[in-house]
């Protein structure tokens, strides 16, 4: 009886290895692999060779031809929006950069987002949110970390289905992997700031209100916020 899960597993473990070679610059770009040496080196069978190749294709970051081979892509062509991008890049990238970029993002549609949800939300999305930041304050007091990305990405991620726009809400992978990212990488303080979750607090309760221009302006303050925490958070040079 064949073992699907070892086998969704061999196919993470070869996405991985070979998405995150591409990004740190040990396949470069312009470099020519082949499915045979993909096979041999990571001892895979053709099946989970294709699968993963096929993966990367749709992401931009490679291409394959007939009697060329598979082609490493520059990364002006890869799908900067792919959170399991976003997650090789902040492992192995420059982290920093990535991160600034990623805010810069958030600006052009969080705040949008929690205006729109200010006219939109449902009580059973607010009751979520008004939980979320409940949790978050439990959890940063604690310092337990891990709970408390949880509660954040909730939080995030109700607020952008709240907006009721599906482009919007198309984007809570890439919010998700930012928001890991901060606290796996140690760009967190060990508790979080009380002025962040209160922040949380006041888009929450301005979306229950039905306060467009708070909700917005609270929402973009929360950005600023991990933005310039995650540059306080950086090692000392």
């Amino acid at each position: 009886m064949l073992d699907r899960s070892s086998g969704v597993a061999r196919h993470g473990s070869l996405l991985t290895a070979l998405g995150t070679a591409i990004v740190s610059g040990q396949y470069p770009s312009g470099r020519v692999i082949t499915l045979d040496g993909v096979i041999a080196e990571h001892r895979v069978s053709r099946s989970v060779a294709r699968e993963a190749i096929r993966v990367l294709e749709s992401m931009g970051m490679v291409e394959s031809r007939r009697r060329v081979g598979i082609t490493v892509q520059p990364a002006a062509k890869w799908n900067v929006f792919d959170p399991m991008l976003i997650r090789w890049r902040l492992d192995v990238g420059d982290r920093t950069a990535l991160l600034t970029s990623l805010s810069e993002l958030r600006l052009g549609f969080e705040p949008a987002a929690a205006a729109l949800a200010a006219q939109r939300a449902t009580p059973h999305q607010c009751r979520i949110m008004a939980s979320a930041v409940s949790d978050m304050v439990v959890h940063g007091r604690s310092g337990d970390l891990d709970s408390y990305l949880l509660a954040d990405k909730i939080f995030h991620q109700t607020l952008l289905e709240a907006s009721g726009n599906e482009m919007f809400r198309a984007l809570a992978g890439v919010v998700d992997e930012v928001l890991t990212g901060r606290t796996q990488h140690g760009m967190m303080p060990e508790k979080p700031k009380i002025a962040a979750i209160a922040l949380h607090d006041e888009v929450a309760r301005a979306i229950r209100m039905g306060e467009a221009k708070q909700a917005e302006e609270a929402m973009r303050a929360i950005i600023d916020e991990a933005a310039a925490a995650v540059v306080d958070e950086l090692p000392a040079p």
